[in-house]
C-alpha cells in the first residue's frame, strides 16, 4: 500500500514539473518573440514567427497555435506584447486546449 502511494506521489511531482517545464517555455518564447518585435527593423509579425517558431520547435506545433502580438503601453512606455494561448498539460503532454495563457513584453527600440 505504501508502495502504490509513492508511485503516485512520484508521477504527481513528475506531471507537475511538465507543467512547469511548458509554462517557463511558453513563457520564454513570448519573451524572445517579443524582443524580436521590439527591434528597430522587427515588426509585429516577425515576433509572433519567433515565437511561433521555438514553440514548434520545443513542444510542437499544437502549442504554438494561438500567438497574438500588439502594441501596448506600459507604464507610458511603448511596448510589443506577445500573448501566446497553449494547451496546459494534465496528463502527460495531454492537456485542455487554450487554458494557458502567457504574456511576453519588450520596449520599442527608440532607432
Amino acid at each position: 500500500m505504501v508502495g502504490g502511494l509513492l508511485v503516485v506521489l512520484l508521477l504527481a511531482v513528475v506531471q507537475f514539473t511538465l507543467v512547469l517545464l511548458v509554462r517557463n517555455t511558453v513563457q520564454d518564447a513570448a519573451a524572445q518573440g517579443a524582443r524580436v518585435a521590439a527591434f528597430a527593423d522587427g515588426t509585429l509579425g516577425d515576433g509572433e514567427a519567433r515565437t511561433r517558431q521555438l514553440l514548434t520547435a520545443s513542444l510542437g506545433a499544437r502549442y504554438a497555435s494561438s500567438v497574438r502580438a500588439s502594441y501596448a503601453l506600459d507604464d507610458d512606455i511603448r511596448v510589443v506584447e506577445v500573448r501566446v494561448d497553449s494547451p496546459l498539460p494534465v496528463i502527460g503532454l495531454i492537456g485542455f486546449s487554450r487554458s494557458l495563457e502567457v504574456t511576453g513584453h519588450a520596449a520599442l527600440d527608440a532607432g
